[in-house]
């Protein structure tokens, strides 16, 4: 393993900005150095990083790298090395997959799998059904990030669509629950009008009339009944309507909090104005909504009620996305672009760029409890983003790394640059060289 010396960079670390060098030794942050008068003395690599900013890695608590059974839409070896190409240093990635994560046998399979490929770190949820409450509590919290309900469409026998089956898993699950929130039955109805006035030619611009706010907000209010009536541990991914934020305390300390909230680069980028241009390429679920759904959520990034920034990167082929409306799947690849579109937000002044940081990494391992990660700080792992503030570039099919070869963002000019990574002190990604000589770990938590 090779030790680094970071010298002279800007950390934006824990509300504050500074200068200082950064030793890295044994995968870990050995010395920080506010004054800046480290010396290379047992042969460290030493990296100049005047001019640059450090950043924690980004810990992107949702994605979908569809391995297995789907891995003609990407795998865990390529969506992690996207991954790390945008300063995403780990990540938590969801069951739907073929077949669903939703026995203790078929996670660890997951697991198993990351260990040999993926030069991430990494998490797997499990996911729940109608019928695996016993399979839930079998988890052992202080190694898998959380459970995951889908109370809206999504793969085979996911949805759970019984009360007392969510209700117990509500009851009895101890651990963190993250949950999609859409009310089925109403987006089911939403369709079936589409459908009869449309036929097979129903247009994108519909989405979020189909999978409208409404259904968004009466399964979130859902969600959040049943966790205030057990005591759960809440976490609601993606919120997509200025409605649902109500639902959030932005008063209580992160730490305090039973039921938190996640916003995604799509819902924070996008408004219902794209699909014109974007088509099917921004289609998810939850839909891109209105522009003032956006504010609102931008909004609540500032004021408490949203407490992290993940992507829900979910990518699909460029075939699959060509299809027309109802046949088009939805989702889209954006781990590698979510930080640097998040730095555009800093440069227009949505956010401060130390709150960016917050709510990508200190609050994500604050909020699922990871171990030694998320922060600046000695003794912690060295998962680290070299970023350049200053150096524009434009997303084309040259410098995309994703498997299916596509981006919403294509096109477009960020005006900050991913330099360099390192995961666990190893520096996987230089400037568009991936060194792929060590994997990354699996998340450890401190429940």
């Amino acid at each position: 393993m090779n030790n680094y010396l970071i010298k002279g960079a800007t950390l934006v670390n824990e509300q504050e900005q500074y200068k200082a060098d950064v030793l890295i030794k044994g995968g870990v942050i050995s010395k920080i150095d506010k004054t800046c008068e480290l010396v290379s003395h047992e042969g460290e690599s030493v990296i100049d990083g005047t001019g640059k900013y450090l950043l924690p890695g980004a810990i992107d608590d949702q994605v979908h790298f569809r391995e297995p059974g789907l891995t003609h839409k990407g795998e865990i070896y390529t969506e992690a090395r996207a991954a790390v190409a945008g300063g995403v240093t780990s990540y938590m990635e969801m069951p739907n997959t073929s077949p669903s994560a939703t026995t203790v046998d078929l996670l660890e399979q997951k697991y198993s799998r990351a260990s040999e490929v993926s030069l991430a770190n990494y998490s797997f949820f499990m996911g729940t059904t109608n019928d695996n409450l016993n399979e839930l509590l079998k988890l052992d919290p202080k190694q898998v990030c959380g459970v995951k309900i889908f109370m809206g469409s999504s793969t085979g026998n996911m949805v759970i669509d019984n009360a007392e089956s969510l209700e117990n898993i509500f009851a009895q699950v101890k651990m963190l629950i993250a949950t999609h929130c859409e009310d089925d039955p109403m987006i089911k109805r939403n369709l079936a009008a589409y459908v009869e006035k449309y036929g097979e030619d129903i247009p994108v611009e519909a989405h979020p009339s189909i999978r409208s706010a409404e259904a968004c907000y009466a399964s979130s209010t859902y969600a959040v009944s049943l966790a205030k009536k057990y005591n759960s541990r809440l976490h609601i991914l993606h919120i997509s309507t200025a409605k649902e934020l109500e639902l959030f305390d932005g008063e209580k300390p992160l730490k305090e909090k039973k039921i938190t909230a996640e916003a995604c680069v799509h819902h924070l980028w996008f408004t219902d104005a794209d699909y014109k241009t974007k088509g099917n390429f921004i289609k998810w679920n939850p839909a891109v909504k209105t522009a003032n759904d956006r504010m609102n959520i931008r909004e609540a990034l500032n004021n408490g009620k949203i407490d992290v920034i993940a992507t829900d990167h979910a990518p699909h082929t460029l075939e699959e996305k060509s299809q027309k409306y109802a046949k088009a799947p939805s989702g889209g690849p954006l781990v590698q672009h979510s930080m640097v579109a998040m730095l555009e937000l800093v440069r227009e002044g949505v956010l401060t760029i130390e709150f960016m940081v917050q709510l990508m990494s200190h609050n994500v391992a604050e909020l699922f409890q990871v171990e030694k990660r998320g922060f600046i700080r000695e003794g912690y792992f060295a998962d680290l983003v070299v970023v350049d503030l200053n150096s524009p570039w434009t997303v084309d099919k040259s410098n995309i790394a994703y498997k299916c070869g596509w981006s919403p963002f294509e096109g477009q000019t960020f005006h900050s640059k991913i330099e360099k990574t390192f995961v666990n002190g190893h520096m996987v990604y230089d400037s568009g060289v991936w060194n792929e000589q060590q994997k990354g770990m699996r998340l450890t938590f401190e429940r």
